[in-house]
């Protein structure tokens, strides 16, 4: 069975469904790596048809450095898709010199005349400069500097507001957290995406690799483990401080791994993320560099039944699932505590 593998982020834009994340190379904390064998996880994941790539939230430095050295050399018919993002989050005047530093920055670091696609970050919405911020970068994409314009962890309100005032086509996305765990974008973000025509880029999927076979039957880990990454220290502090238990999220794994039986060869990851793409509203989802390429595959390769669907809703409902809209808040709500 084949899925659509692919869908149209902006005019004449077709990108994968699933995009491959760089975060890991933002910090020590995850470890380092030659940049060579960098460069060579990127080439394998593109000779994989994964042509997407997206880079850290908070600040410009080694993940667009290695994007464009990997793509330097390249045909430009051979590059693949990058993703990039802006984050303001101290106040700072905002005018157009500022915000054409920024761009010209990650233009440089990335070693193309062109952006893909720059989301941007807003750390403090009482500041509402974010629209000076936007109409910069409309006026940068008019300039061929930028070919798409997305939002990063802004709330539902904020995004309703922003594409109504800017108006159809401004915005093309919004990348925000969502996974069968974290689903607040099912409270409102989902239907304003719909509403404005934009997608929604899915980040923690996967919960920093805790919706994986790997942690079936296993204890429940010690937060400030050394062997935990800053990611995975982040979703379990939202699996037992905001979700449930520990214990309920034993009972998810079995439920996904259930699943994932009755279809033959894939993975509690492929099950995880199948349950994101498959929301009407067709999400694209970012995973992370890792050695999962043929793996995630086989994403495209099944489809959830009712019966699925049902044994994974079971297991949420004895969760707190649906009050982390109340309790974290809205999407990017943590970023703003």
């Amino acid at each position: 069975m084949q899925q659509e593998t692919h869908f149209t982020l902006a005019p004449a834009t077709r990108v994968p469904r699933i995009w491959t994340g760089l975060w890991q190379l933002s910090s020590n904390a995850w470890g380092s790596a030659p940049a060579q064998r960098v460069r060579d996880a990127m080439a394998s994941y593109v000779a994989k048809e994964y042509t997407a790539f997206d880079t850290v939230a908070d600040h410009s430095g080694p993940a667009e450095d290695f994007f464009g050295q990997y793509i330097k050399n390249l045909p430009e018919a051979a590059r693949p898709f990058g993703a990039v993002k802006w984050a303001v989050v101290h106040p700072m005047e905002i005018t157009f010199n500022v915000v054409e530093a920024a761009i010209d920055e990650r233009r440089t670091r990335m070693q193309t005349p062109r952006l893909d696609l720059l989301q941007l970050f807003w750390q403090d919405y009482q500041d509402r400069s974010y629209f000076t911020a936007l109409r910069h970068l409309l006026q940068l994409r008019s300039m061929g500097k930028i070919r798409s314009i997305g939002l990063c962890n802004f709330d539902t309100r904020r995004t309703d507001e922003i594409c109504t005032v800017l108006g159809p086509g401004a915005i093309v996305s919004n990348q925000v957290q969502f996974s069968i765990v974290d689903v607040r974008p099912l409270h409102g973000m989902c239907d304003i995406c719909e509403r404005h025509d934009i997608k929604v880029l899915a980040y923690g999927t996967l919960c920093g690799g805790f919706l994986t076979d790997q942690w079936l039957g296993k204890a429940e880990p010690e937060l400030y483990s050394s062997g935990l990454t800053p990611s995975q220290r982040k979703y379990l502090d939202v699996i037992l401080k905001a979700w449930g238990t520990w214990e309920l999220f034993q009972g998810l794994l079995r439920a996904l791994r259930d699943i994932a039986d009755r279809h033959e060869g894939v993975s509690i990851a492929n099950v995880a993320v199948r349950w994101v793409l498959e929301h009407p509203w067709k999400p694209g989802a970012r995973l992370g560099l890792t050695d999962h390429a043929d793996e995630n595959k086989k994403v495209f390769e099944f489809t959830l039944t009712e019966r699925d669907k049902a044994e994974i809703e079971a297991v949420l409902r004895q969760s707190n699932s649906a009050a982390m809209i109340m309790t974290i808040g809205d999407c990017g709500a943590e970023f703003r505590r």
